[in-house]
């Protein structure tokens, strides 16, 4: 059986599906990577964010920098839903990005029924067991 080829640089360009998540990581594009990811509209990249804690503007950094491209950004939160913080959810409405926090599985499947709509959405998704 052929192993699955890993993220390599840490991005791979283009829209994918997530095809599956757990065991601390993700499978999309025939790819396997172990760890958090952002799916974003120019590609999926390794995400260095392991709790909800971590996530602020500088996690954040390039779901900003794509925001013309992004009407709602899905942050999975691993396990169990956790709010962000009031002034993150705030600088994400001044960029034009709406927000839905919600369990990874839960964001991971929602990501995928919006993304095959063509809707312009992104997902910041923290690693699960």
């Amino acid at each position: 059986m052929n192993e699955p080829r890993r993220l390599h640089d840490g991005f791979v360009p283009g829209r994918y599906l997530i095809d599956a998540y757990g065991d601390g990581g993700f499978r999309f594009a025939e790819m396997s990577h172990r760890g958090s990811i952002l799916v974003l509209p120019s590609g999926i990249r390794a995400w260095d964010v392991h709790e909800v804690r971590a996530i602020d503007r500088t996690a954040l950094r390039p779901v900003q920098t794509e925001a013309g491209a992004i009407e709602l950004l899905l942050v999975g939160t691993g396990l169990d839903i956790a709010p962000l913080a009031p002034d993150l959810r705030a600088w994400l409405r001044q960029n034009g990005i709406g927000l839905d926090v919600m369990q990874t599985g839960a964001a991971a499947r929602t990501y995928n029924i919006l993304m095959a709509e063509n809707r312009k959405v992104a997902a910041a998704l923290i690693a699960v067991a």
